[in-house]
């Protein structure tokens, strides 16, 4: 029996148009796609009809296949000579535990694969304008996850993270979103803070919610924002919302993914 492989592929914020070369030849020619909570429906779309699909999304304390069954599940599906994708939001390396699973497979002598995507802080904040570093403005981005596994309480470095000059973008912060921002308030961020929060960037249904820090949490559930969303917070937000509103009278480059504007 030929030995099969495992390619973990990045599927980008969303939009298909943004997958990498690479990514789609490897999605055409799957035999198994063992995909994410967050990969969106129009990247699934390009599935070939005769793969299966396997899904094992995660949600907040909800872990209906654990993460020790994916291992398993990857190395057997692997070990049965099948060309494997392991379709992930964003970047599978970013937040998506991909790494975890390539070493898993390392350690069972399964050989892989790993293709970039665009990851959703990029991807979202191009999306709206919003640069993640700009000179005079900010001088570097830190992206930090918005739950820790099992649960556990956020031990972050709050004081290094609430650096004016640093851009902050929260994966999967919705829940916590309330103590981080406190959090951050805290150890010193300006309470004024500008924020915004994408719902389903780069996808016809992208929205987004602009607020200071402290109203931030409260904003997203007055405005009924979903997930996946991310939260971009620090100065360049307001630059970013600057930008938009003086080409607001401009014709959209793309009116298929043209904002969709949520008052906050």
């Amino acid at each position: 029996m030929r030995s099969g492989c495992v390619h973990f592929v990045g599927a980008g914020p969303g939009d298909p148009e943004l997958l990498t070369l690479k990514a789609a030849r490897l999605l055409s020619e799957a035999e198994v796609v063992v995909y994410d909570r967050l990969v969106s429906p129009e990247i699934l779309d390009r599935v070939p009809r005769g793969a299966t699909r396997l899904y094992v999304g995660k949600m907040p304390g909800c872990h209906p296949v654990p993460q020790d069954q994916i291992n398993a599940l990857l190395v057997d599906l692997a070990a049965a000579g099948k060309r494997v994708v392991r379709l992930k939001g964003g970047d599978p390396f970013v937040f998506g535990r991909g790494s975890e699973e390539a070493a898993h497979l390392a350690r069972a002598g399964i050989p892989f694969t790993v293709v970039p995507g665009i990851t959703s802080a990029s991807g979202c904040g191009a999306a709206f304008g919003i640069p993640l570093t700009h000179r005079g403005i900010a001088t570097g981005v830190r992206y930090i996850t918005g739950h820790c596994r099992n649960d556990e309480d956020l031990d972050l470095d709050w004081r290094s993270l609430a650096d004016p000059h640093t851009t902050l973008v929260v994966y999967m912060g919705a829940a916590n979103l309330p103590i981080i921002c406190a959090r951050l308030i805290a150890a010193g961020m300006p309470a004024g803070t500008p924020c915004a929060a994408i719902a389903e960037g780069t996808t016809p249904r992208q929205r987004i919610c602009h607020a200071t820090v402290e109203e931030i949490a409260s904003q997203i559930v007055a405005a009924g924002l979903g997930s996946p969303l991310l939260v971009i917070i620090g100065a360049v937000v307001a630059f970013g919302k600057r930008l938009a509103d003086a080409t607001a009278g401009d014709p959209p480059a793309e009116k298929r993914h043209a904002p969709r504007l949520v008052a906050g």
